[in-house]
């Protein structure tokens, strides 16, 4: 009997060469609203915000009349490590509250039956990058152990900025990309959108492993709140560039382009719910981005460019697949403009069930 003939995996699928998707955007919500909304970068400013509120009624803000949007990370982790014993404490208690709340949504997150067999949660996003996310993170995993719940809590293994990007190598069969040296990546954010080529690294490293960025670059969208339609030229533009360095730099790139985006994705590539935070209605039923962005593309390598869509948490979770062949099942939390989540398990036999 011959065996099946390898699938390519369908938009937001479930099935993945290397891994099945259990489960991915979570809404958790009580009576105040999304859970997730309590663990987000602006939950962090909004927590920081509340002490500096609480510290002016009894003296003097450290970091004086600049609102807590226009403070930095850089300048926040200066506080922490160089700052005031004030300063400094008054950093530690922000970063304590939001643990605090980190943790709680992983519990919440551990009850539901696509998490309960999680044994580690890679945490990433642009919070992870710097010292305060990965204080928090810390805080955050010591406080689920001492609660009694077995789980690893821990940072994304790569660079915030590359997480998302790299991931896309995952989600088409390897296969594919033989006799090619790199693919492009995007990753949409609510904040920002980065576009890369990514290496695929040396063919003899395992469920490769050593991918890697070569170039990318990232485009602060909320800064100039674009339309949708530009949003995605921008997007097709900042891809063609970064085409044309790859094949200036002699890279044999695979005709294909991964794209990581928030929200539900249908496997017709539609953007069902969860856009709200990107420019524009990305959830329109006339609105398709995977078609969107190859009328836009020149041929790759002489072939029209395959464009597969998935959710971004799920993407930049892929990333982390080298470093989790140990357990059966993870999952990944990314906090950024809001809080994503997605669970995997590395057995790909049982088709599962979605939350």
């Amino acid at each position: 009997m011959k065996a099946p003939a390898p699938t390519i995996p369908a938009h937001g699928a479930a099935n993945l060469p290397a891994v099945q998707v259990l489960a991915y955007n979570a809404e958790l919500q009580d009576e105040e609203g999304y859970i997730g909304d309590r663990a987000s970068r602006r939950a962090f400013q909004a927590i920081l915000d509340d002490w500096r509120d609480q510290l002016r009624r009894t003296g003097d803000d450290p970091f004086g009349k600049r609102s807590t949007e226009q403070i930095g990370k850089r300048t926040l982790e200066k506080a922490l490590a160089r700052g005031s014993i004030e300063s400094a404490g008054l950093v530690l208690s922000a970063i304590e509250e939001f643990a605090q709340e980190l943790a709680m949504v992983c519990r919440r997150l551990l009850r539901l039956k696509t998490w309960q067999n999680v044994e580690r949660i890679a945490v990433g996003g642009g919070f992870r990058g710097g010292r305060i996310g990965e204080l928090a993170i810390g805080r955050a995993a010591v406080l689920l152990k001492t609660g009694g719940r077995d789980v690893t809590l821990q940072p994304i293994h790569h660079a915030p900025d590359e997480a998302g990007l790299i991931g896309a190598v995952h989600l088409m069969p390897e296969w594919m990309f033989a006799g090619h040296d790199a693919i492009m990546g995007v990753d949409i954010g609510g904040t920002n959108i980065r576009v890369g080529v990514v290496a695929l690294g040396s063919s003899t490293k395992p469920i490769l492993s050593d991918a890697s960025v070569l170039k990318s670059e990232i485009w602060r969208h909320a800064d100039e709140t674009p339309k949708r339609d530009e949003a995605v030229e921008r997007i097709a533009g900042i891809l063609r560039t970064l085409i044309h360095w790859a094949e200036r730099k002699g890279k044999t790139l695979a005709p294909f382009i991964g794209i990581g985006c928030p929200g539900i994705i249908g496997e017709d590539g539609a953007i069902e719910r969860g856009g709200q935070n990107l420019p524009g209605n990305w959830e329109s039923s006339r609105f398709h981005l995977p078609t969107q962005i190859r009328e836009r593309m020149p041929e790759i390598g002489g072939h029209p460019a395959a464009v597969l869509l998935h959710n971004d948490a799920v993407v930049q979770g892929l990333s982390e697949l080298p470093w989790m062949q140990d357990v059966k099942s993870w999952g990944v939390l990314t906090i950024g403009t809001g809080l994503g989540n997605a669970s995997f398990s590395n057995s790909v036999s049982d088709p599962g069930s979605r939350q």
